[in-house]
């Protein structure tokens, strides 16, 4: 028996006589089972829930399709998947055709989708719920983040299709309620492309800017006429959702007919039932408007005349209480009439006083007395001996003192340098400004030269060294801001002095 055995497990693999069956490589068996798969499900069209959804930084989709009992393997290439018409998502059912392949890497089979759509309205209400409740948890849906439609607004821009009904209907009911300015945005409103063209619409519209040659929207319409929840589903995909939410300027949301709901809806600053609707809200009715303002002014011009009369009236009876002038003044002229005499008596009595005073020293005033006063001054001024040189000697010992004593000012003196091409800086209040960090605290000085002043403004750059110019004079690296003359100084005069000096 264990030769038996021995016969049957050998160590090295032979090809018996009559053995057609040569051994395939991993590889051949692998290609070979490819071949099967394909050839045998080319195109098939299966039905399961999204798992495990993904796409790469290539731009290639891969998930997994799954029911109750298996899974399914699925991979969606860059140029099938930038066409989709919506947004995949974990969980929500779908129905995809492609092929069956093999990939031999990993010893499974997977399919190659070419084409994805949801199964049934049920699969797209769950994506739209499931959307929904993503994007009002971001807040994107709060009331606070609505803004006020703008009462009358010069320029309206309107994002739709441009062939449609509904670009007509808008600016059909502008024109009967208050014509305005519209800037039309075309795009398409379904299919392929249709929510990238909206949301790029939208963003357009925020971004334009006085540059651009056109007026910036105060107001945009996003508008589409009815149709089923497939036909309406480019305004429920995120990044149009996204940009209602982010856009600078007020939206309404007129999608639909009234019972057809969008997430612009929700994201929009105002949601209108239909487009014709949006155009009513956006704008007065401009009869309606005038006869309100024509109601205004006469309702004004009667509240004025109203106040007018009544002032007048409340006038009129001050008037009858206050006094009349003539009674207002006639205490004040019996008060100056009284003043009046009492200042003749009183000049009366100073004259007397005055005569009087006079009279009494006019003894004094005789010119005997006043000769021989002279006389006594004459003599005691002989026995001084004032001589010329006796004053002239103190005098130019002054003049030589305050002479020397000028020489030392001008030569400690700050101006005096200034002559020679040097600069005071001061602040404007008047402080001088020792450095360079004094002078950057400043900002603005005044810079002082011998024939006037000027202010400039210090910039924070480093300064090259200062070169000398054809006057002496260094550069400065300020700007001047101004120029002032320089006031001339006076020299302040030495009081007199009225003492005799000392002549010994």
């Amino acid at each position: 028996m264990n030769d038996s055995l021995s016969l049957d497990a050998k160590l090295l693999a032979e090809s018996g006589a009559g053995d057609n069956a040569a051994p395939l490589s991993v590889s051949e068996i692998s290609g070979s089972l490819k071949r099967v798969v394909e050839d045998r499900f080319g195109y098939v069209r299966i039905r399961g829930e999204i798992s495990g959804y993904k796409r790469a930084a290539s731009g290639h989709v891969y998930l997994a399709l799954k029911d109750d009992k298996a899974v399914l393997d699925g991979v969606m290439w860059k140029g099938n998947a930038g066409r989709l018409p919506f947004q995949p998502e974990d969980g929500v059912e779908v129905v995809v055709s492609g092929k069956l392949t093999t990939y031999p890497g990993r010893s499974k089979y997977q399919v190659v989708i070419d084409k994805m759509e949801l199964a049934g309205e049920g699969a797209l209400m769950q994506l739209f719920e499931k959307l929904k409740a993503k994007l009002q948890g971001e807040g994107l849906f709060d009331q606070e983040r609505k803004r006020t439609i703008p009462f009358l607004p010069k320029t309206i821009g309107v994002v739709t299709s441009p062939t449609g009904s509904v670009i007509r209907d808008i600016l059909h009911r502008l024109a009967d309620r208050c014509p305005s300015h519209v800037l039309v945005w075309p795009v398409l409103v379904q299919g392929e492309g249709a929510a990238r063209q909206i949301a790029s619409a939208i963003n357009g519209f925020s971004a334009i800017g006085e540059g651009d040659g056109h007026s910036r929207p105060d107001l945009v319409i996003v508008a589409r006429g009815g149709g089923s929840i497939e036909d309406l589903w480019s305004f429920n995909e995120e990044e149009v959702v996204r940009a209602v939410a982010n856009s600078k300027i007020p939206v309404i949301s007129a999608v639909g007919h009234e019972t057809d709901t969008t997430l612009c809806d929700f994201a929009a600053d105002l949601r209108a039932p239909t487009p014709t609707a949006a155009a009513e809200m956006a704008v007065p009715v401009r009869a309606e408007w005038l006869a309100s303002l024509s109601e205004s002014k006469a309702r004004m011009a009667r509240s004025v005349q109203r106040g007018l009369g009544t002032a007048q009236e409340r006038l009129e009876a001050q008037r009858r209480l206050m006094p009349a002038l003539a009674d207002l003044l006639r205490p004040h002229q019996q008060r100056v009439d009284e003043l009046s005499d009492g200042m003749k008596y009183a000049m009366g009595q100073n004259v007397a006083q005055a005569r009087s005073r006079f009279s009494a020293s006019e003894g004094a005033m005789r010119p005997a007395i006043l000769r021989q006063q002279l006389e006594a001054a004459t003599s005691r001024l002989d026995r001084v001996g004032l001589h010329s040189h006796l004053i002239k000697r103190p005098l130019d010992d002054a003049r030589q003192r305050l002479d020397s004593l000028w020489r030392l000012a001008q030569q400690i003196s700050p101006d005096g340098p200034l002559k020679r091409g040097y600069a005071r800086i001061s602040t404007c209040d008047g402080d001088l400004v020792g450095g360079r960090e004094a002078a950057a605290i400043a900002g603005a000085v005044h810079l002082h030269f011998h024939d006037g002043t000027i202010g400039a403004q210090i910039t924070e750059q480093p300064l090259a060294a200062p070169q000398p110019t054809s006057g002496g004079k260094a550069q400065s690296g300020a700007k001047s801001i101004e120029r002032q003359p320089k006031a001339k100084a006076r020299r302040t005069p030495k009081p007199a002095d009225d003492r005799q000096q000392d002549l010994f």
